[in-house]
């Protein structure tokens, strides 16, 4: 039985862009630079020079000021991590040198990514508090909400700019504008907006931003994080120096050029897509709810783009998301319950709980995100299916 594949949120299929990038240092005896890219030797600098391509070409699809602004990591987990505690860190030695005591802290929304909540126990750790910012039952963080948050002592504030189960869409610019105002950092988990909504760091002004490859066509085991010029940061991972001493680590090399490859074509591509996957996803929302059992987890208004354009979030009264994933799975339909980094979790998601949604309901939880190969059939084949494992 072929799948129909669309939890896309989750990850993505190799995009033919990707693979054509890193198949020559697939090959065993490929003229490919496979050398170590810290080498002084020439098999060294070839390596080198491919890593620094790639990090001129995703600086410039991600609209970043300069290519040493570009970080490459291991996921989007080591890159919110990073940011987050780095700057952490090197804020709170700048302000020491300026004679603030503190205590100082740290402020983020409820329904951020594992990645990033789950910071707050190393950070508690060092002495810092870990503060909330409140959101509203569509999951927006305004402004003003952020203000009220914030105070002299805030060192950081990390904000995704679109959340990974519900999708909704933050006011990025606005949002690192009042942070800034307050004398804080401002970080942006960006992983689901990119290659979904346009982007550009320049126009953010962020201090730092998280992106993953395997959301967006490429391999698995390749993050971004973006650090502006003259940030306050303390590395993370130290050892050898590698990435101007930001993160140690041998650099993946042929990963990192598969990166570079399908960051570039999910940006090229994201106006299209967009258009095609806001169409699927606002017919799959009025399908959806018209069933009586069905209930949206945020009211997304049809052709808005408040929201992701390909993720469709519902709840479904007196089902548990398990038993409706693996009913779909049996019929060829792949989607996931929400975020999947907690997909082995009987607990109702924390954004869902964050949104208000009660228990029972958020139990019942079904997330379709629809991908760059998906098509109008397939949502259908999908509703279908649907219909069919709820009977």
């Amino acid at each position: 039985m072929q799948s129909i594949y669309l939890d896309n949120a989750a990850t993505t299929p190799l995009c033919e862009a990707a693979a054509k990038a890193m198949a020559p240092y697939m090959q065993a005896g490929s003229a490919a630079p496979f050398g170590n890219a810290n080498s002084l030797h020439s098999v060294g600098r070839r390596a080198f020079s491919a890593l620094e391509d790639a990090r001129a070409r995703v600086a410039r699809a991600l609209r970043a000021h300069r290519p040493d602004e570009i970080v490459f990591t291991a996921c989007a987990t080591e890159s919110d991590n990073s940011a987050i505690v780095g700057m952490a860190l090197g804020a709170h030695e700048k302000a020491r040198l300026a004679g603030k005591h503190g205590p100082f802290n740290i402020v983020t929304s409820r329904i951020e990514h594992e990645a990033v909540l789950e910071t707050q126990h190393m950070l508690r750790a060092l002495g810092f508090e870990f503060r909330f910012v409140d959101n509203d039952a569509s999951g927006r963080v305004t402004p003003d909400a952020l203000a009220r948050a914030i105070d002299e002592n805030t060192l950081v504030v990390s904000v995704m700019a679109a959340n990974n189960e519900v999708g909704t869409i933050q006011p990025t610019a606005e949002l690192c504008r009042v942070a800034h105002e307050a004398g804080a950092l401002f970080h942006v988990d960006a992983v689901q907006a990119l290659g979904k909504v346009p982007i550009s760091l320049k126009d953010w002004n962020v201090d730092a931003a998280s992106f993953s490859a395997h959301k967006v066509g490429g391999p698995k085991g390749v993050g971004v994080l973006y650090l502006a010029a003259k940030t306050p940061y303390v590395a993370y991972m130290p050892g050898g120096g590698q990435e101007g001493g930001r993160r140690s680590g041998t650099q993946n090399v042929c990963g990192i050029v598969g990166a570079a490859a399908a960051i570039e074509f999910a940006v090229a591509e994201q106006p299209a897509y967009a258009q095609r996957a806001r169409a699927m996803r606002d017919a799959l929302y009025e399908r959806l709810g018209a069933i009586k059992r069905v209930v949206p987890s945020v009211g997304v208004p049809a052709a808005s783009e408040d929201f992701l354009p390909n993720i469709v979030n519902v709840c479904v009264r007196g089902f548990e998301s398990q038993t409706l994933i693996l009913q779909l799975d049996m019929r060829g339909i792949c989607v996931s319950g929400g975020s999947a980094c907690a997909s082995g979790s009987l607990d109702p998601s924390h954004v869902l709980s964050a949104l208000g949604v009660e228990r029972a309901l958020a139990q019942g939880e079904l997330r379709v995100s629809i991908g760059v190969e998906n098509t109008p059939d397939e949502i259908d084949a999908f509703y279908d299916a649907f219909v069919e494992a709820i009977s």
